[in-house]
């Protein structure tokens, strides 16, 4: 039987050029979690434009925004470093050119090294013929993030990467689940702490007892977390091994902690390599009241300081509309 019209076999979508992503600051350690428990907060983000290039190289043209004076060769970037090893290990034949601006501070203890990595796998990501999961992005983040810190840990850009509260591996990220009602308070003081400085604290003999104390406290938030519990955080919420050797580096941070106590925080501690600190609420404006405190207390130095009150369970970096205007972000 013939057919008046021609069947035309379906056309595969036009393949991106371009894609832009963002990616939100992150609390690393929560405290108790060293190196591979950390959540991510709206606020303050890191934003990346990603261009699919002829030329197989990766090129970085701008970087805008707080943080200016960065790396432009992609070899000494983090961002660059996280696409050179998404590309030598896809056998990509094309390469990528990318813009950066930056909206989180570095060396704030807010991730801010990570972010710029993490939001440029995720553009880059969406440009290729059969992107990746966010799972199989983790360790091209760590690359990256390890030109920063000189180590691979993933409490940063795990977070990121997944959204919320994210319990990172070398290998494997395990998001776990938190009460949408908790918040975070997240002060960030007007001061530069380099996170190979703050490592460089670390250094020293730790006590068995420390290991064990500090093993149970991380068991019983992620107890608290998983079941909603909000008096197993309050018991656990307490670093024990990292922050009595950081606390120094962090101006008047014994009244800053306890300015996010007496507003009844679960807890409250070191924002990564700081010199952020941040505390936990069960409620938002409980939250708010505790930055406000936190910022009083650093304003005590002479420092000022921004702070971030949103849920623990924060977003995930995300794409976002690219507008053609001619112009890097």
């Amino acid at each position: 039987m013939n057919t008046p019209f021609a069947v035309k076999s379906p056309m595969s979508p036009p393949r991106l050029q371009s894609a832009s992503a963002a990616a939100y600051a992150s609390v690393g350690n929560v405290g108790v979690g060293f190196d591979i428990l950390g959540h991510c907060i709206a606020g303050a983000c890191d934003r990346v434009e990603v261009h699919r290039i002829d030329t197989p190289t990766v090129r970085i043209v701008g970087i805008h925004g707080c943080v200016e004076v960065l790396p432009t060769d992609a070899a000494q970037n983090t961002a660059g470093v996280a696409l050179m090893a998404l590309r030598k290990a896809l056998g990509l034949q094309h390469g990528f050119e990318l813009s950066l601006h930056k909206g989180i501070a570095l060396g704030s203890g807010m991730g801010g090294s990570a972010a710029s990595c993490v939001a440029t796998l995720v553009a880059a990501n969406a440009l290729l013929e059969r992107p990746l999961s966010r799972e199989s992005l983790y360790r091209f983040a760590m690359e990256g993030e390890a030109v920063a810190s000189g180590g691979r840990h993933g409490d940063n850009v795990g977070p990121m990467l997944m959204g919320g509260l994210v319990l990172a591996s070398r290998d494997r990220l395990v998001r776990i689940p938190v009460p949408p009602t908790w918040h975070c308070a997240l002060v960030h003081p007007h001061v530069v702490l380099e996170t190979r400085k703050a490592r460089a604290a670390l250094a020293g003999d730790y006590a068995l007892d420390e290991f064990v104390a500090q093993s149970t406290n991380l068991a019983l938030v992620l107890a608290g977390c998983w079941r909603g519990e909000a008096e197993l955080v309050r018991e656990g919420l307490k670093d024990v091994l990292i922050e009595p050797r950081r606390a120094p580096l962090v101006p008047n941070f014994a009244r800053v902690k306890q300015a996010a106590l007496d507003h009844r925080a679960l807890g409250a501690s070191i924002s990564g390599a700081g010199p952020s600190v941040f505390g936990w609420y069960e409620h938002r404006a409980e939250a708010e009241a505790g930055a406000q405190a936190m910022r009083d207390a650093f304003a005590e130095t002479g420092l000022e300081s921004d702070t971030f009150v949103a849920p623990v369970d924060g977003p995930a970096a995300s794409l976002l509309p690219v507008v053609d205007t001619g112009e890097r972000i």
